[in-house]
This record gives C-alpha cells, sequence and structure tokens, in this order.
C-alpha cells in the first residue's frame, strides 16, 4: 500500500493535471510561468519527484498542445522553453524518446519555415534541436532524415537577427560533427548558402565551411565558384572568412582551379564593365561619378587574396606567376574607377616585385623607369644626429664631392718635460660647419627600396594608368624559357593574350575622339 505522503503527492499531481486541463490560454500561460520559475536546471530525477514519478503525464500535454497551436503562435516561447526543460535535463533520454515518438522535430522543424511565428519562438526551436543533435549521433541522422539541413539552411539565410543566426551556426556545427552518414549533405547545405543575400549568413557558413572542409577532407566541384562570388561582397568581416576559406582550400584538389580563378577576377571582361560608360555628354566640367560595381568589389579582393596566398606560400607564388597574375596583376593597377582595385593589386605586385627578380626586370621594363621610380623609390635618409653631436661618433658618408683632404704627417712625440711647440707658419685650424647646414645623408649601400606601392594610385596620371592596364607582361613564358619547373602545367597560358578589361577599351577610345 502507498504511504500517506504519496497518496498526498499523487493527489497533488492529479489536480495539478486537472487545473492545465480546464485552463485557457491566460491560466495555461501563468501555470509555464510558474514552472518555468521553479524547474530550470532540475535533472530528470529531480523533475520526477516534482511530478510524483509522473513527469511525463506533464510532458505529454505539452507536446500534444505544441502541435495544436504552433501555427498561430501563442505561448509559443513559454511552451518550448518548458519542453526544453525536460529535454535538457541529465538522464533525460526517456524524456527525449517521449518528445520524438510524437514527432517533435518534424514540429520544430516547421516552426522554423511558418512566416508568421516570430524570431524568438524560432530561435528557441533551434535551442531545442541543439539538445536534440547533442544528444547523440543517431538523433543527429534523425534531424538529416527529416529534411532537416534544408529547413535550417533556409532559416539561417531568411533570419534577420544575428543572435539567432549564431544559433543556427552551434547546430549546423553540431551536426557536421560525429554524423558521417550526412555530413556531405551538410556540408552541400553550407555550399549553398554562400550566395544568399544576409551577410551574416554568409559569415557563419563560410567559418564553419572551414570546420566541415577538414572533417570531409574532400571537395565539392561547385565550391570555387560559390567562394570567388563571394568576394563581391561589400562587407569585411565576409571578405576575410572567404580569404581564410581560400587559404584552406589551396592545399586540397581544387587548388589550381582556384589560383586560375582569382587571376581571371582581376580582369572583369567588358560585358560585366559596361555599365562605367558615361551616360551624360562627355563634358570635362562635368563630375562622372561611377558606383562601386560588384565586379570591382571583387577584383580588389582577388588581388588582396592573391597577396595573401603569396606571401603565405612560395609555391603558390610561384604558381601564380605560371598563370601571369603580373600581367593581370598591373591591368587592375591600371583600373582608376576603383581606387582599392589599384591599391591591393599595388602591394601584392610590390611582395613579387622583391621576391622574383624576374618580376622585378619585367615590371621596370614595362612600367619604365619614371613610373617604377613612382612605384618603388629609395628609403628616405637616416635622422640627422642632433646639434654638437662630434663628427667622430658613428660612420658618417662624406659630403658628395667633398671628400676630406688628407692629413699631414704626424710630428714625433716631444721630449719628457717640453711643451710642444706649433710651427709658426702652421695656418689656424678652421671651424667646423654647424650641423643645421649638413645636407641629407645619402642611403647606406644594399639597404631595401622603401615601398610606395600603396600610394601609387593617388600619384599616377591618366597616360601612366593606360600604361599599367594595356601592359603585355609575361613572365610565365620567361620562367619557361629558362627551365622554371610546371612550365607545361596546367597554369600556363602561354603567349595567349587574355581579354582587355573594358577601362583599357574605354581609355583607347577616349584618345581616338581626341586625336580626331
Amino acid at each position: 500500500m502507498t504511504s500517506i505522503k504519496e497518496q498526498a503527492a499523487i493527489s497533488r499531481l492529479l489536480s495539478f493535471l486537472h487545473d492545465w486541463d480546464n485552463a485557457g490560454k491566460v491560466a495555461r500561460s501563468h501555470i509555464l510561468d510558474s514552472f518555468i520559475k521553479a524547474n530550470q536546471g532540475k535533472t530528470a530525477p529531480e523533475l520526477e519527484q516534482e511530478f510524483s514519478q509522473g513527469g511525463s503525464l506533464f510532458l505529454v500535454r505539452l507536446t500534444t498542445w505544441l502541435r495544436l497551436i504552433y501555427m498561430t503562435g501563442s505561448c509559443l516561447d513559454k511552451l518550448l522553453k518548458s519542453i526544453g526543460i525536460f529535454l535538457s535535463a541529465v538522464s533525460s533520454n526517456r524524456y527525449l524518446k517521449e518528445f520524438l515518438e510524437v514527432g517533435g522535430v518534424l514540429t520544430l522543424l516547421e516552426i522554423l519555415g511558418m512566416e508568421k511565428i516570430k524570431e524568438e519562438d524560432k530561435k528557441e526551436s533551434i535551442r531545442l534541436l541543439q539538445v536534440i543533435a547533442n544528444t547523440g549521433r543517431k538523433y543527429k541522422e534523425l534531424i538529416c532524415e527529416s529534411y532537416g539541413v534544408r529547413s535550417i539552411a533556409e532559416f539561417l539565410a531568411k533570419s534577420k537577427s544575428e543572435e539567432t543566426q549564431e544559433e543556427v551556426q552551434i547546430l549546423m556545427d553540431s551536426l557536421v560533427h560525429g554524423n558521417p552518414k550526412y555530413q556531405n549533405q551538410v556540408y552541400k547545405g553550407l555550399i549553398a548558402l554562400l550566395p544568399c543575400a544576409s551577410p551574416k549568413a554568409q559569415q557563419l557558413s563560410l567559418q564553419t565551411l572551414r570546420t566541415a572542409q577538414s572533417i570531409i577532407g574532400t571537395t565539392h566541384p561547385s565550391i570555387v565558384d560559390c567562394v570567388l562570388k563571394v568576394l563581391c561582397t561589400m562587407h569585411l568581416e565576409v571578405q576575410y572568412e572567404a580569404i581564410e576559406l581560400i587559404k584552406d582550400l589551396v592545399n586540397y584538389d581544387v587548388c589550381q582551379a582556384l589560383l586560375k580563378g582569382l587571376v581571371a577576377l582581376l580582369i572583369p571582361s567588358v560585358k560585366e564593365t559596361s555599365k562605367l560608360q558615361p551616360k551624360i555628354l562627355n563634358d570635362s566640367s562635368v563630375p562622372q561619378f561611377t558606383a562601386h560595381l560588384p565586379v570591382f568589389l571583387q577584383q580588389a579582393a582577388a588581388a588582396k587574396a592573391i597577396g595573401v596566398l603569396a606571401r603565405s606560400n612560395t609555391s603558390v607564388a610561384e604558381e601564380l606567376l605560371h598563370q601571369r597574375v603580373v600581367h593581370s596583376l598591373m591591368a587592375a593597377m591600371g583600373n582608376t574607377d576603383h581606387s582599392n582595385s589599384q591599391r591591393q593589386a599595388s602591394l601584392t605586385l610590390e611582395y613579387l616585385v622583391q621576391m622574383f627578380p624576374v618580376v622585378e626586370e619585367h615590371v621596370r621594363r614595362s612600367m619604365g623607369e619614371g613610373l617604377y621610380q613612382l612605384f618603388l623609390v629609395s628609403a628616405p635618409p637616416p635622422e640627422r644626429e642632433p646639434r654638437g653631436t662630434p663628427a667622430s661618433e658613428g660612420a658618417r658618408w662624406p659630403r658628395p664631392g667633398l671628400w676630406p683632404r688628407p692629413s699631414p704627417p704626424l710630428a714625433p712625440p716631444p721630449h719628457p718635460g717640453h711643451a710642444p711647440r706649433r710651427p709658426a707658419h702652421s695656418p689656424q685650424p678652421r671651424p667646423a660647419p654647424p650641423a643645421a647646414q649638413e645636407p641629407p645623408l645619402p642611403r647606406a649601400p644594399g639597404s631595401r627600396p622603401q615601398s610606395n606601392a600603396e600610394d601609387l594610385y593617388m600619384k599616377i596620371d591618366s597616360i601612366q594608368a593606360d600604361i599599367l592596364a594595356a601592359n603585355k607582361v609575361n613572365v610565365s613564358k620567361a620562367l619557361c624559357f629558362s627551365g622554371v619547373s610546371h612550365c607545361n602545367s596546367s597554369f600556363h597560358r602561354g603567349a595567349h593574350e587574355p581579354e582587355r578589361p573594358a577601362y583599357i577599351t574605354y581609355f583607347q577610345k577616349e584618345d581616338t575622339e581626341g586625336k580626331e
């Protein structure tokens, strides 16, 4: 027979369930508030003790009401939090199985696709899916088998809350770990998210893709085009994550296609840049304004990514040379319609010039001495020593053309006890010139030139920009003739000229009209 305490506990449970069954929406909302406040963080045994071993009776009422009202969205946040107390409790396997048996996963996934439901309610649904996924491998497979990856990815792309999107990223990261049966499905879902319109979703997808790529070990053929298209973004945080993923992808079998695509982005086609043509009369007194087209943002990001790859791996830099990256970088430096493209291409070309002598030779020859001096200038003179410092301290460079005269021969030392005599005909020593009149000291031999590449776009004129844009540098051909490896690889384009960018054609058109 049951004891008096047990009978009293059972009576309280029956009374509680009776009140729930007969309550309306407002009363049930108050019951849920009290339940959340009193049972947050309790374990499964503690919940059973609270409900006199009848916790499942209350859970089944919660799940039943969830399936009835989730389309309307009333009290949905409190209802999901109450269910979460059961599912997240320690030793809650029984509660979890009961929730899944009534179709709890499908209900949570359907909530993500409902437009009328609030963003906060959808975030609670994501948290419940996180709890289910973190329980074990078979539960991750259950979510994926219920078309969960598609529903979760679509919600990530459409969500307007960054906090909710970060919760979705945690869920996607959980699904890709310890889920060998469906990890490729999650990987493809992340790739499909890259073209979406949400910058935060792109950033989080790129971050999770880096993790998924290291787990899977193989690449999908579509990842190259998707990542390269992301480079047209105006958001620097997205661009950073894309470049970080590109750094990882060069270690896989898509390296050649990736490098080839990056070099191709440096020279936009005429069709892509046709909007740059002036739409009003060609009057020099009227300023022409051009929008930051995505193709030019992509060009600048590609130049930056190439610089990052070249600095991190010398072999990658050599392979880029075979793809005529020097020619493409100089063409991007001539794009006066987008200063950031000029700046990023100049910085990348500067590194290649300093790293490879053959690149320096070809660039100097193509630019001409005057333009090259603007590109790489001599280092500034060292700081002048303070006034009053003896000239004998340190190694001073003599004045150009004013070398010191040879010193007279030293007289024999005087005899001890006799003061030295100065010859009557000896001239008086000249006072040293003041330090303020000293000319700038020349650069020490062997010092490295200082870069002026970052500011080059502000110093060149239109003619010099045309010289850069219309260059015909072919370092890959010189490397092949010199017997450098990879000369017959797929990177080498030979002597074929790529399509000239639109801004080259437009400049040449202006010159022709001016002559007429």
